[in-house]
């Protein structure tokens, strides 16, 4: 059996080794549907010979309902159980069997239901063809990914809004399987920013081809065999936007896993990135995109650096660690954006993992619970201030998240606020240490409240401190995980 690729639609894009099986086999089989026509028949024609066994595989249904026990997966089930049963037929009399497809027979194809079926009880061979990808792309004259970029191939049945979440998570996209899918993935185009940047391709090297902007295309009149195509950004930059805006992303609490998918359509569009510098270099490098990195104790400047570039009609992210509105850059830029010489610059703010929920995750579910988050520093705010909050916290016996617990010039902060919580909490309460977490030296371990050592804590470190109702439980395996119940003791 021969699973043969005949390309995309023009005969003469099919290889060699696919036309010299065709005119060597014994039966050629085809999907088609009940019309009975087969467009992959009709790119094999030319090859085709009056002695050809021909084994029309017929679809009961497309698109439509069925009455069938097992809906529409079990009649197409059915359907594909008889079609290897027909072939099957053929290769136990010695017949060589070529079953076409269109396009490449391992991408999208039907052939995959017959080789499936087929492939461990017969001799097999799949010959590749050129994908309709390749010729959307070169009937379009441009480019796909370069460099660094990544290319994602996405079905247009997804659910709407998972394709606005591919198309903003990836640098060049094509979207398969359009006809009635088309609205969705319209919208979806648009959701994520990516509609200007869109193209239409329809019947590519084939007769009645079409190409254009996506954006104009009319919902009625897109067939199934067709695509949209957003191409490499290296070879055809998007559309500038007009006048420039900030977008404030985080990105988690370590590198690209962490990202959400607005958050890398956003750093992909910026013209300029800002931050500090640590943060920055977990962001991909992109040609074209200017860097302006700086130290962690200049949020307003770095604010108002970011704001003045916005002015001038650039397109800014300034990056933040975690989210960006958890102790980071969202508050600095729009303090500075409050003022009346920016008033009038687009800010957004984008979320992201931030460091307490990644920790507790890692240590099961210790924010199961009510929890306050509390920040350990006084370079902006007095240690009365964070004293009177820490003992207000813990006697209301909430989980605490404790950020920038300590640093190399804060030391005793956390021995002084073991102290405090020691008056409202056991000795045994269970702690998380989070360091690192999703970093290359991540290192998350649970200690008890009475034993917890400052030395051991650091600027990269966040702690998590149980209620009275927070438990410490090993499992079978040794791994001692920390969960605070949802049902509260009356």
């Amino acid at each position: 059996m021969y699973g043969v690729g005949l390309g995309p639609g023009d005969p003469e894009l099919m290889t060699l080794r696919a036309a010299r099986i065709i005119a060597e086999a014994d039966v050629i089989a085809y999907h088609c549907a009940r019309h009975g026509r087969s467009i992959a028949r009709s790119i094999a024609a030319p090859h085709l010979r009056p002695e050809h066994i021909e084994e029309r595989l017929m679809y009961p249904i497309t698109v439509e309902t069925t009455d069938h026990p097992g809906g529409y997966r079990g009649a197409l089930d059915d359907f594909y159980e008889e079609a290897a049963a027909r072939l099957a037929a053929h290769l136990d009399a010695g017949r060589t069997v070529a079953v076409l497809a269109e396009g490449d027979p391992f991408f999208y194809g039907s052939y995959q239901h017959m080789h499936k079926r087929l492939a461990h009880r017969y001799p097999t061979e799949v010959v590749p063809g050129v994908t309709s990808i390749s010729a959307a792309a070169a009937r379009l004259g441009t480019p796909l990914c370069e460099a660094e970029e990544v290319l994602t191939v996405i079905p247009g049945t997804l659910p709407e809004d998972e394709l606005a979440a591919r198309l903003a998570a990836t640098d060049s996209a094509v979207v398969m399987k359009l006809g009635r899918t088309f609205p969705a993935v319209r919208r979806a185009m648009e959701t994520s920013g990516r509609l200007d940047e869109a193209r239409y391709v329809e019947r590519a090297t084939m007769s009645g081809e079409r190409t254009g902007r996506l954006a104009d295309i009319d919902p009625e009149s897109v067939p199934y065999f067709s695509v949209a195509v957003v191409p490499s950004r290296t070879a055809t930059p998007p559309p500038a936007p007009e006048g420039g805006e900030v977008v404030v992303v985080g990105t988690g609490p370590a590198g690209p896993l962490w990202l959400t998918p607005e958050t890398r359509r956003a750093l992909a569009d910026a013209d300029e990135l800002v931050g500090y510098t640590t943060y920055l270099d977990r962001v991909p490098h992109r040609p074209g995109q200017i860097r302006h990195g700086s130290d962690n104790k200049v949020e307003s400047e770095r604010a108002e650096f970011a704001l003045d570039l916005a002015r001038r009609g650039r397109r800014v992210a300034v990056v933040s660690g975690g989210d960006p509105g958890v102790f980071a850059m969202a508050t600095a830029v729009l303090e500075v954006a409050s003022q009346a010489a920016y008033a009038d610059v687009p800010v957004r703010v984008l979320p992201g993992v931030t460091a307490a929920n990644a920790a507790a995750a890692k240590a099961g579910a210790p924010l199961g619970h009510d929890y306050a988050v509390l920040s350990l520093s006084d370079r902006l705010k007095p240690w009365e201030v964070i004293a009177e909050r820490l003992h207000a916290a813990a006697a209301a016996d909430l989980v605490l998240a404790l950020y920038n617990p300590g640093s190399r010039s804060r030391t005793w902060q956390v021995g002084k606020a073991r102290e405090l919580l020691l008056e409202h909490r056991a000795p045994d309460t269970p702690v998380v240490l989070g360091r690192d977490v999703g970093g290359p030296q991540e290192s998350v371990r649970i200690v008890r409240l009475g034993e917890l050592d400052p030395a051991q804590v650091d600027m990269r470190t966040i702690l998590l401190v149980g209620s009275s109702q927070t438990r410490a439980v090993r499992r079978g395996d040794g791994h001692e995980i920390v969960w605070t119940p949802r049902r509260y003791p009356e």
